[in-house]
């Protein structure tokens, strides 16, 4: 079972993360940010991970720092979790509806981090929460995982909808890419001989 244990702690945060690649949805979640409780929640049983999250962070200042630094975090449970890659799917892709949203994702484990997004999300805040940190959120992800990630909106006018459906398109995504392809059992999945 490919799982991983990551633990930060910085001036700003303090954060204990632990995934479980094949698991089966459950999760135990406290970022003391509480949509990105509900996002990781969700992130979590949609892609069928284990994952637990506790965080300490400097939230009476804003929740930038809580939510860069757990994106760091799981980015780094990703990396460690697949090891060297092989036998991986490597490339998956979900257009995933939300309500009146559309989510398209698409990632390459490819051991080059790349972030291309295209959200246009409505309003500056979600309750409390400040919407440009969803960017901020995935720039981490895909630095630390070395994954490639293109993200586009389709649709969508809510602008919970739109961050929601990103994060259930996201870990169907890479749920399916890590996933083991059964046909390259033991292969690196490039002609490089390395991801």
């Amino acid at each position: 079972m490919r799982t991983a244990r990551i633990r930060r702690r910085t001036a700003e945060t303090d954060i204990t993360l632990s995934l479980t690649i094949e698991g089966t949805g459950k999760s135990d979640i406290a970022t003391g940010c509480g949509f990105l409780d509900h996002m990781l929640t969700l992130f979590a049983r949609h892609g069928r991970f284990d994952l637990a999250v506790t965080c300490q962070g400097d939230t009476h200042i804003d929740d930038h720092h809580t939510v860069e630094d757990i994106a760091i975090c799981l980015g780094d449970a990703f990396a460690e979790a697949l090891g060297d890659k092989r036998g991986i799917t490597r490339y998956a892709s979900t257009l995933l509806p939300m309500d009146e949203a559309l989510i398209l994702t698409a990632v390459d484990i490819s051991g080059r981090g790349m972030l291309c997004c295209e959200l246009d999300i409505p309003t500056e805040k979600v309750g409390a929460f400040d919407t440009q940190l969803t960017e901020e959120f995935l720039l981490a992800l895909t630095r630390r995982a070395d994954i490639t990630l293109h993200v586009r909106q389709l649709a969508g006018k809510n602008s919970h909808h739109i961050i929601e459906g990103l994060f259930k398109s996201l870990s169907r995504t890479l749920s399916a890419a890590a996933a083991m392809d059964s046909r390259a059992a033991g292969e690196i999945p490039s002609t490089k001989g390395v991801l």
